[in-house]
Parts: C-alpha cells; structure tokens; sequence
C-alpha cells in the first residue's frame, strides 16, 4: 500500500521527541511506501524547525522523492473543492488529499476529522504499539 504522510505525521516523525518514529518504521518494516507530497512539504518548512529537525527529514524523505503538485493534482483538488460543502479556509488540506488521491494513497493523519468528508479519499490508521 501506498501511504502518503500529512504534515501532522511528518512533524510527529521528525521533530521533538518523534513520537511517531516507531509507528513510522513499523508501517514502511510492513511493506508500505511511505511518501510525502509538496504541498505536505510545504506546510512542514514553513514551521518553526530547529536544524536537525529539517536534516532528519531528508534523510527520511529526500527532496528527490517528494511528489510534486502539477495540473492532474490540481484538477482533482478543484473537483473536490467544489464538491465540499464548507471548503474555504480548507485549501492545502484539499491539496494533500487530492496528491494522495491521484498518486492512489492512504493519507496517514493525526487530524481525520479534517479529512473524512472528502470523497475517494482513503486514510490509513497506524497499528498501535501493544500496551507494556
């Protein structure tokens, strides 16, 4: 399966403690391809990031392999827009959906809720650790 990461997941795999990174190295051990899209890439650089946060997350995603946003991802983004009932204020969510949509991904998110009326949009949940 294809699993595209939204940028809560990236910043919870790269930054701070990496919470995630188990989570992140289970799912690519269990045959997943993990992949991040421009529009993810974005929302990631524009935060505030310490050095070390931004070399880990080339090491993990180089910049080779972040998939770009061109017209087929654009149209699928504005059919979903118009498709939305409160789309505005909405844009790089619809963006990132629309990337995982086209490339036939999962979109692996902390925030669903922000996805779940988006139409032919696939999420994907994380197995959980077991409990100790």
């Amino acid at each position: 399966m294809i699993v595209h990461l939204d940028t809560s997941v990236l910043i919870d795999v790269v930054t701070r403690t990496r919470p995630l990174l188990a989570a992140y190295e289970s799912t690519s051990a269990a045959g997943h391809r993990l992949e991040v899209s421009a529009p993810v890439l974005f929302e990631f650089l524009r935060g505030p990031r310490l050095a070390s946060d931004l070399e880990f997350q080339r090491l993990l995603q180089p910049d080779a392999q972040v998939l770009a946003f061109g017209p087929p991802q654009a149209a699928v983004a504005a059919a979903i827009y118009r498709r939305l009932e409160r789309a505005r204020g909405r844009e790089m969510d619809i963006a990132i959906a629309a990337c995982a949509i086209e490339h036939g991904a999962a979109l692996w998110t902390m925030n669903p809720d922000d996805f779940r009326d988006i139409p032919d949009l696939q999420l994907y949940v994380a197995p959980r650790r077991p409990l100790a």
